[in-house]
């Protein structure tokens, strides 16, 4: 009878052991080939399928498991990528501020409370409520520069000084916006003595052995990428306040384990740059940190460019997606970090919006056929279950000035997923951008029915009302 119970056991101990996933076997020698096999398929087959064209690293015990490039440096396709090619990583190369501004504070050259106007930028008076520790965490409601898109610092600075106003009071709200970093970068000068660039190299960049990264490169520059888009079209770069660190997938990897390692500063000042006190559903210096997971997350934009990491603190697992084709990194470094865990994952699937894109821009009503014919031969291939690629397409055309495209598929995007609040709000838009404004007022209100989107709704319908008195 003993022995029966201890087979028993055993069974059941081989069958969970069975079902653990892909990281908890990573230590026998099959498991792992068979993780790194699964990993490399979900890769090869995302990138067949036009969703990803750029480099991946993947480590687990601070040991490679898998790295690898995929696709080109530019829409020429001339090039194949490979692990030095550099990349814009866009907000993730804001967290080389972030730790500057720690270093000075361990130093004793500045301290995180201390108010903007301290630095004497000839700032209005708003500076004198705003902290930098408001700053990292973008609390200060300071004046935006993103939306005027300044082409350089001169620019930026006028819009500051010429603003005597803030958006709300420090430490109440949360606004994420570039006027942040630029004076985050500005600080770090006027208390270093240095320029940012030159601060940055000489102690991040050269101590970390980062010898592939470089400020705001050319476009000669050996081994830079370009963005372009699904036609191979290659896209305007931004031309804004400099300062932005281009780096290869093995510099990022390095700067992510030293701040794990706390190479560069303490523990204690990664955890402050780690949680934002003011608003923890949102970024901090070093992105989203979800803390019952213990998981950093950070993504970035520039126009094609995208980029993304998980660091997984609990389970040692950093994953690194770098591309310049804007596609399908955030899902696929999810997919990823669940099929390493073990858990239910799905290899993404061709993108609806880029099989109708084209389509749409030229005949809409077209576009809306071959959706359904899509829809009805090939629907385990293509991503009808997922409402941001209408959402994403219908905005796409709103840019394009072409409202009643836009229309069109916001509203087959309704039809599509009519629980989804988030598509009647983008209706709204549609059609207030159109001045149909009795029909926005219906999208918004059913947006709001289904839950609402977090007060945009509320807001449109009052600006439309106010509108319609005029």
């Amino acid at each position: 009878m003993k022995f029966l119970k201890n087979t028993r056991r055993i069974i059941f101990l081989l069958i969970v052991l069975s079902v653990y996933g892909c990281e908890s076997q990573l230590s026998k020698k099959d498991n792992k080939a068979e993780c790194v096999s699964e990993i490399d398929s979900l890769m090869t087959k995302a990138y067949k399928r036009d969703l990803f064209n750029g480099n991946v690293l993947i480590t687990k015990n601070d040991t490679i498991l898998y790295q690898k490039s995929l696709g080109f440096t530019d829409g020429t396709q001339q090039t194949n990528l490979n692990d030095k090619s550099i990349f814009n990583i866009g907000s993730i190369a804001k967290e080389f501020n972030g730790v500057a501004i720690i270093m000075l504070n361990e130093r004793g050259l500045l301290k995180l409370d201390d108010t903007i106007s301290k630095f004497n930028f000839g700032l209005p008076k708003w500076s004198e409520k705003v902290t930098i520790r408001h700053l990292i965490n973008y609390a200060g409601g300071i004046p935006q520069i993103d939306p005027l898109n300044p082409s350089s610092d001169e620019e930026a600075w006028k819009i500051l000084k010429n603003n005597d106003s803030l958006l709300f009071e420090p430490g109440t709200s949360f606004m994420y916006d570039n006027s942040n970093v630029f004076l985050q970068r500005k600080i770090i000068e006027k208390v270093s003595g240095q320029s940012f660039e030159e601060f940055v190299i000489e102690n991040i960049v050269k101590p970390l052995k980062m010898t592939n990264s470089v400020f705001d490169p050319k476009e000669d520059y050996k081994n830079r990428t370009s963005c372009y888009d699904f036609d191979n079209v290659k896209c305007p770069e931004m031309s804004f306040i400099s300062g932005w660190l281009w780096v290869d997938i093995n510099d990022l990897y390095k700067w992510i384990k030293a701040m794990n390692s706390n190479v560069l500063i303490s523990q204690k000042s990664f955890q402050t740059l780690l949680k934002n006190p003011y608003a923890n559903d949102k970024t901090s210096s070093l992105g989203e940190y979800f803390e019952e997971d213990s998981l950093q997350r950070h993504n970035g934009i520039s126009y094609k460019f995208e980029s993304i990491f998980l660091n997984d603190f609990k389970n040692d697992i950093t994953i690194i997606l770098l591309s310049n084709n804007r596609n399908r990194v955030w899902d696929l470094g999810h997919t990823i970090h669940n099929l390493m865990l073990g858990k239910d994952y799905e290899i993404p699937k061709k993108s609806i919006y880029q099989a109708i894109r084209k389509e749409s821009v030229n005949d809409v009503n077209k576009a809306i056929k071959t959706y359904y014919l899509l829809k009805e031969n090939s629907e385990k291939e293509y991503t009808f279950q997922n409402p941001s690629e209408l959402n994403k397409l219908g905005y796409e055309l709103l840019r394009l000035g072409k409202n009643d495209e836009s229309i069109k598929i916001f509203k087959l995007a309704t039809k599509e997923f009519p629980k989804d609040a988030n598509l009647f709000d983008s209706l709204g838009e549609a059609y207030y951008t159109n001045k149909q404004y009795d029909l926005a007022l219906d999208s918004y209100n059913k947006a709001i029915s289904l839950g609402g989107t977090k007060g945009n709704a509320e807001k449109m319908i009052e600006k439309i009302k106010n509108e319609k008195v005029k």
